[in-house]
């Protein structure tokens, strides 16, 4: 009978002044491995390599609880953590989450204060928590338009993880799948511009690089999580996605929790991947 791993997480990545509550059972080692509950089992080898998630449903989370929308954010922060920690435990190379849109620009001036500020002191008090968990962070789409004290914690974050490699967090700040797409093919007018390359140079090999995405070994999600209920993919990744397995979800992000991931990873390995039709 195949052996199996489960995994218990309690907050996460731990929070400072607050001890984390991770208990990993002890794992017998003969392949296939099985991972995880009876209730979900999962194949180590069948695993996806890079897991893209759209984190929706914080507003909704706080306003059904009578909270202030600043307190959905905040709870949305606790499942990310949650989930940086399993996906680091379960061998996920990349885990790609979407933080802010573009078109986020276009909410309330005070939610999206609510949003920059949390988003500052989640880097502020969660760096060397990463750093010890050995996870790197990369950032793609536009950071020039935020706060220059936001800018410089993402750079340093982005220094200081570098050489790290169990875990690779992509952060989406201001992107847009279709202005990646359009800066792309920017970089490369101005490369055949210049005569770095012949147009006929130009395929998906060399429009991939200049895409923001290639700051990883893998930048095609393997399987994009999406809560809340809502089915489409909203301006995100665009061209990475073209052969990704889709999962939806009506738990809304901040409950989004083991359960709930192991869930996707399981019905991820149910199925018969095509990479055509």
């Amino acid at each position: 009978m195949v052996s199996s791993l489960q995994i218990r997480v309690g907050l996460g990545l731990p929070e400072p002044h607050r001890s984390s509550s991770v208990d990993l059972i002890k794992q017998v080692p003969p392949p296939p491995r099985a991972l995880s509950s009876a209730k979900h089992p999962l194949l180590r080898e069948s695993m996806p390599r890079h897991v893209a998630v759209i984190m929706d449903g914080n507003r909704r989370w706080a306003r059904m609880r009578g909270l202030p929308v600043g307190s959905g954010y905040e709870a949305g922060l606790g499942a990310l953590r949650r989930m940086v920690e399993l996906s680091s435990n379960l061998g996920i190379r990349v885990l790609t989450v979407f933080a802010f849109s573009s078109d986020n620009w276009f909410r309330p001036k005070v939610e999206v204060d609510v949003l920059m500020a949390l988003f500052d002191r989640g880097l502020r008090e969660e760096l060397q928590n990463l750093v010890s968990a050995d996870v790197r962070i990369s950032v793609i789409g536009d950071s020039s338009k935020l706060f220059n004290s936001l800018q410089a914690l993402l750079a340093n974050a982005i220094e200081t993880t570098k050489k790290n490699s169990k875990l690779h967090l992509i952060i989406a700040v201001n992107y847009s799948g279709r202005s990646d797409v359009v800066q792309a093919c920017q970089k490369l007018a101005v490369k055949v511009k210049d005569g770095v390359i012949e147009p006929g140079a130009i395929d998906e090999v060399a429009f991939e690089r200049e895409l923001g995405t290639n700051c990883t070994d893998f930048p095609h999600p393997d399987l994009l999580i999406r809560t809340s209920g809502e089915l489409r993919v909203s301006n995100f990744l665009l061209w990475q996605l073209a052969h990704t397995e889709l999962y939806f979800t009506e738990s809304l992000w901040p409950d989004f929790g083991e359960d709930e991931f192991l869930q996707a990873l399981s019905s991820f390995q149910e199925r018969q991947r095509r990479f055509g039709c």
